[in-house]
């Protein structure tokens, strides 16, 4: 892993600290939005290598912020995790039809968590 940026927009402070201890013994960098319209923003600005994007987000929702990012040529091609608690029948259909590269359903393991990270960021 060679300091790969991870963003996380999650406007609940418990979940970002599991996030941020399950990568602490990583070399992964953490940067964090709490709502979805500073999520874009962040990606946009800091076009990081991997964002991980809750659904129940304030001022922008996290299917509508990965909607404008997919469709942002900047920001289109970075793989982007859709998560949410509210794993519901539907749920990962919806997350796929906004653009993510993949849905994480809460409660997940920091185990799980770093796999499909490492699924979709490879070293080389």
């Amino acid at each position: 892993m060679s300091g790969k940026t991870i963003l996380y927009a999650e406007d609940n402070e418990f979940n970002r600290k599991i996030v941020r201890q399950a990568l602490r013994q990583t070399s992964y960098r953490l940067i964090e939005a709490p709502d979805g319209e500073t999520a874009v923003t962040m990606a946009r600005d800091v076009l990081p290598d991997l964002i991980l994007m809750d659904v129940q987000l304030p001022k922008l929702s996290g299917l509508d912020a990965t909607r404008r990012l997919r469709a942002d040529p900047r920001t289109a091609h970075i793989p982007l995790v859709v998560v949410t608690s509210f794993a519901l029948s539907g749920d990962d259909a919806r997350a796929m039809d906004a653009g993510a590269s993949a849905y994480l359903a809460k409660p997940y393991s920091p185990r799980d968590l770093l796999a499909l990270i490492r699924k979709l960021l490879p070293e080389n």
